[in-house]
């Protein structure tokens, strides 16, 4: 059984498994702003770096499957005046093992909810052109807004487009 839990700066203990799936995901090939081989310290710095920053404008969502972090998920509320009405999906994360039962769909189903309950009505995300993380996007709602060619590097280096992607949240 799945369950999804927000977590707070006082989740230090899931460190190390959120190390884990950060490094499953960088050497599955997820172009998510690290290179491999990802040094786990770099991971460790990268987690605890998020942790302190939960809060008001950063949440941060955990999906167990048999008591192991098996996906996460975080939502950036923008803090700029003008856009307070939008956040950005960043870093949905689900281990390798664990991929077509549905934690995705779960993970972006309580920021989605959350970002309605604060008053978000519209949502961004980013990816990496021509991946499966597309396909998926488009299956949950979203809208591709354009791309952007040599955006970003894949874990190996190599530098290929981003895809934009938003979402109208109903209130």
């Amino acid at each position: 059984m799945v369950r999804i839990s927000r977590l707070g700066p006082e989740s230090q203990p899931l460190v190390e498994p959120l190390c884990d799936l950060l490094t499953d995901a960088v050497h599955s090939g997820a172009s998510v702003g690290f290179l491999a081989p990802l040094a786990r310290e770099t991971a460790r710095q990268y987690w605890q770096l998020v942790l302190s920053s939960l809060g008001h404008s950063l949440c941060l969502w955990v999906a167990k499957l048999d008591d192991k972090v098996a996906g996460s998920v975080q939502l950036a509320r923008c803090q700029k005046e003008n856009g307070r009405h939008r956040a950005e999906i960043q870093k949905l994360f689900v281990l390798s093992a664990c991929r077509g039962q549905g934690i995705s769909r779960k993970l972006m189903a309580a920021a989605e909810a959350h970002a309605r309950d604060i008053g978000c009505s519209l949502l961004v995300l980013d990816t990496l052109v021509g991946t499966h993380a597309e396909t998926v996007y488009h299956h949950f709602g979203w809208h591709k807004a354009g791309e952007i060619p040599n955006y970003a590097a894949t874990p190996d280096g190599e530098l290929h487009a981003t895809a934009y992607y938003y979402k109208l949240l109903a209130p």
